[in-house]
């Protein structure tokens, strides 16, 4: 459950908000010498500023593809190269584009809490198998049950609590 909280707080981090940070690259995959890497393998990646974001690729030869990768990248962003550096600018997010996005931070979140329900029938159908073994007795078995409800109850919560975190973050302008 702690994985699925942890997956899900990896994933808010790159749907962007309006300010540049370098983890938002780190999924971005360049063609290095034909095998897919990973730009954040390629390339320093800094902040210039509070609202761009540069790359200098280790080779000079890879400020090309590394820019193709960024621009063919899913984040909708637009680099611009100067000599060896790559700057890219974070583009200020419409209101539209912000409902785009706390639709996709809603999606994330309602999978995090399938993979949390899941890890709770996985649970209690391990119980059931061990008290049909007569491993447990059926009152060890309730009582764990309980205790797995109440876990859950704690991440699904946790998982809200960062929902909105990241939902008020996108509204901010």
């Amino acid at each position: 459950m702690q994985k699925s909280l942890e997956a899900l707080k990896t994933d808010l981090g790159k749907v962007r908000t309006g300010r540049a940070h370098t983890g938002l690259l780190d999924h971005v995959m360049v063609d290095y010498y034909g095998s897919p890497t990973h730009v954040n393998q390629v390339a320093n990646i800094t902040l210039v500023d509070a609202r761009t974001i540069g790359v200098q690729p280790y080779e000079r030869n890879m400020v090309g593809p590394v820019e193709k990768a960024i621009r063919d990248s899913d984040l909708g962003l637009n680099p611009a190269s100067q000599g060896e550096l790559i700057r890219v600018p974070m583009p200020m997010l419409t209101e539209e584009r912000r409902r785009d996005l706390i639709k996709v931070v809603k999606a994330e979140g309602e999978n995090a809490k399938i993979a949390v329900r899941n890890i709770r029938r996985d649970a209690n159908n391990h119980l059931k198998d061990a008290l049909k073994k007569k491993e447990i007795a059926e009152d060890e078995e309730r009582r764990t049950q309980d205790d797995i409800q109440k876990l859950t109850d704690r991440y699904v919560a946790e998982i809200d609590k960062t929902l909105v975190a990241k939902e008020a973050d996108l509204m901010a302008v």
